[in-house]
């Protein structure tokens, strides 16, 4: 079919075309849709060769274009940006602001909710590209990003890049809904969560960082043992209590740029483990604490602890905190972030 499509759906805002694009193995199926370079479904065997949806997600245009970040890859910036403001090299900008003064996930037209060319497809792997035009959202410059998904049995593969014209802040990532129990689930306070992190960014009333590195030791969001995350979602935890819920980003073990394991998601009932692993510097946990049913997908319409969100990325709110790791790329730089995660059944 005309530009890749396995299935054309029909016309984005911009009028330019909408589709999906099918990848399988022996063990997993994926879609993919060129709107926002999201993906729409995984489906992953349980423990007695069953497959069922391991992602929220659904199949429908009028759905996909109300969908936001759902599952999408996120920029320029993911997460959030305090004010929608930032300074660099002596030069102050303003974004496009989405979350009440702050920025998300890169503004209200991002990356998410722009129409990717596809670039390239094989058997195995679908290649989305999409220019941002110089001062898009409030960005400097022009950037060029790619987002390459790639299956290979049991594990799907994100590749990241982007380069600029202008220095600019980047921070790509990804934003997945897993619900490992499979569509009809709906719920994932029964799913185990393990995440090296020792450390996590507490956030103030706007759930913004504070630029502190808290040690996890005694709080809600140690997960460096299996924690059943319905224990403690709805804690009395401030920080809690102000995401409702987790929207954390936890800073990794080991040292950022280099692959390492990021979270292990399992199901008791289906046997289900989701491995992610990454070389970015944080996770963000979220608990889907926004979802208000005004979504509908695979399984029924998507509330709060429907699915959990778990994206890999930089800090946020990098560029007002000196003493986070710099997200400024250059002119003549290469931005790359890789993700994978890896489902297996037992």
């Amino acid at each position: 079919m005309a530009d890749g499509f396995d299935e054309l759906l029909g016309e984005g805002p911009s009028g330019a075309a909408v589709g999906l694009l099918r990848l399988g193995t022996d063990q997993l199926a994926l879609t993919l849709t060129n709107y926002g370079a999201r993906a729409l479904s995984i489906e992953a065997p349980d423990r007695n060769g069953r497959r069922d949806h391991v992602l929220l997600g659904f199949d429908k245009l009028a759905t996909i274009l109300k969908a936001g970040s759902f599952n999408a890859t996120l920029g320029r910036y993911a997460n959030r940006i305090a004010g929608g403001r930032f300074t660099l090299d002596g030069r102050s900008h303003q974004l496009s602001v989405n979350d009440g003064a702050n920025t998300l996930h890169g503004g209200k037209q991002a990356m998410a909710k722009k129409v990717w060319q596809v670039a390239h497809r094989d058997a195995r792997s679908v290649a989305f590209s999409l220019v941002s035009p110089d001062g898009d959202q409030g960005f400097p410059g022009e950037m060029l990003a790619t987002s390459t998904y790639t299956l290979d049995g049991d594990t799907l593969h994100l590749a990241l890049e982007a380069t600029v014209s202008e220095p600019c802040p980047v921070n790509l990532s990804f934003h997945p809904y897993f619900n490992l129990a499979g569509a009809a689930a709906l719920d994932v306070n029964d799913h185990l969560l393990e995440v090296p992190a020792s450390r996590y960014l507490p956030t103030d009333a706007q759930q913004i960082p504070t630029g502190e590195l808290a040690d996890v030791t005694g709080t809600p969001f140690d997960f460096r043992r299996p924690v059943r995350i319905g224990e403690r979602v709805r804690g009395s935890n401030p920080q809690l209590l102000v995401a409702r819920g987790f929207d954390h980003c936890l800073v990794l073990d080991g040292e950022a740029g280099t692959m390492r394991p990021a979270a292990r998601l399992h199901h008791p009932g289906s046997g289900r483990t989701m491995e992610m692993s990454t070389d970015r510097a944080g996770l963000q946990v979220y608990t889907g604490n926004s979802l208000d049913g005004s979504l509908v997908g695979f399984g029924g319409t998507y509330r709060m602890t429907a699915g959990l969100a778990l994206e890999a990325q930089a800090f946020p709110d990098a560029p007002n905190h000196g003493n986070f790791p710099s997200t400024v790329l250059r002119a003549g730089e290469k931005f790359t972030a890789r993700i994978s995660c890896r489902f297996t059944a037992g």
